[in-house]
């Protein structure tokens, strides 16, 4: 998603773009996640400043691109404990708190807002800033768009092997491409050539599970999460996660895989459900069966009533900056060639703003 918002930003300003893909489909994190636009929780500051950008420029882009399937539909983080209720009241009393579209809800009012949330709890965090798109189908849509204007050219398939100079690159073809600019949108990918070009890469591989169901026979109006979140999302620091963290520590499951519980509908109905977060290296090659189950559990607690079927199960790779309060990583590697890696889970959210910020950068 990376490259082809870079790549669309070059061709809104004009330029012809040449897409290199390694696969013959995008096959890494920009498909294997929620397709959340999240804004609640980002750190204050570039990040924040960042998503919000994004979030303006994914509603633009939606607007043009009806495939992608934009919707405006916010989130609830769902509060089933006192701890929880007193982080989300604090937050609302943030200075941030309007512009990121924070109030606080009451058990009727959720219900009312996502009548799909039957379960027990307190009351939810609404951020009416938040939205969503479809990650299987943004790329495709996105391509179909650019390639109308007839200035861009997607090549599967190809590997870039070598950068030659400041303006071209040979793909393992042997077939050299030659322009103006050299972007490379590496994803996970954090080897081989990339290694090349930026031996002291600062950026860290982290490794994901998630699933998805049959379609549930209602509407969830908007994106869920569980309280869970609060403590991997900086905008929630403060006082009162603090004492949530001291005196409410996570259950066993969620703590060992670093779970946090987020719940999108797509489109056919079924529900993108996950994930967690895996740092140490070698990867297992495996799916484990643990943090199924609790996000099936926490899943349908918050639905008061059984999931659907589980269609699917996966896991996925993205790449992060070391760094975490940085936004992405963005190295000039010689006059006209630039990388640009990084953002971890930030990167269907932010990937709009970053490229237009590169774009920038280059003076496209």
């Amino acid at each position: 998603m990376l490259g082809t918002m870079h790549a669309w930003h070059a061709v809104e300003r004009g330029h012809e773009v040449v897409h290199l893909e390694r696969e013959a489909e995008a096959r890494g994190a920009s498909v294997r996640n929620f397709g959340l636009i999240w804004v609640g929780g980002r750190a204050r500051g570039e990040e924040l400043a960042t998503a919000q950008r994004a979030r303006e420029l994914w509603q633009r882009i939606g607007e043009r691109v009806p495939g992608l399937h934009f919707r405006a539909n916010g989130s609830l983080t769902v509060l089933r404990t006192e701890a929880e209720l007193a982080v989300a009241e604090e937050v609302v009393k943030g200075d941030e708190a309007a512009g990121r579209g924070f109030r606080l809800l009451d058990a009727a009012e959720t219900r009312a807002v996502n009548p799909a949330l039957r379960g027990n709890h307190l009351g939810a965090l609404h951020c009416t800033r938040d939205a969503a798109v479809e990650p299987r189908a943004a790329q495709p849509a996105l391509r179909a768009a650019l390639e109308a204007t007839g200035r861009y050219t997607f090549l599967p398939g190809r590997e870039v092997r070598e950068v030659i100079g400041s303006s071209a690159v040979r793909d393992d073809h042997g077939r050299v491409h030659a322009g103006d600019l050299v972007l490379l949108c590496t994803g996970a990918w954090t080897g081989g050539l990339v290694r090349e070009l930026a031996p002291e890469l600062p950026v860290r591989r982290v490794r994901l599970q998630m699933m998805q169901t049959d379609p549930l026979d209602e509407p969830l109006t908007t994106s869920v999460a569980d309280g869970d979140s609060f403590r991997y999302y900086p905008a929630y620091a403060g006082t009162a996660l603090d004492a949530l963290k001291a005196g409410q520590p996570q259950g066993a499951t969620a703590a060992e895989h670093r779970m946090q519980l987020l719940m999108v509908q797509r489109t056919d109905g079924g529900l993108t459900i996950g994930d967690t977060h895996e740092y140490e290296q070698p990867f297992g090659f495996d799916t484990v069966e643990e943090p199924y189950e609790h996000f099936t559990a926490v899943a349908e607690d918050l639905l008061g009533r059984p999931l659907p079927r589980i269609r699917r199960r996966w896991a996925g790779v993205y790449a992060q900056c070391l760094d975490t309060t940085r936004v992405v990583h963005r190295e000039r590697i010689r006059d006209g060639v630039w990388l640009v890696t990084g953002p971890g889970g930030r990167g269907m959210t932010c990937s709009p703003a970053i490229a237009e910020t590169t774009a920038d950068l280059a003076e496209l």
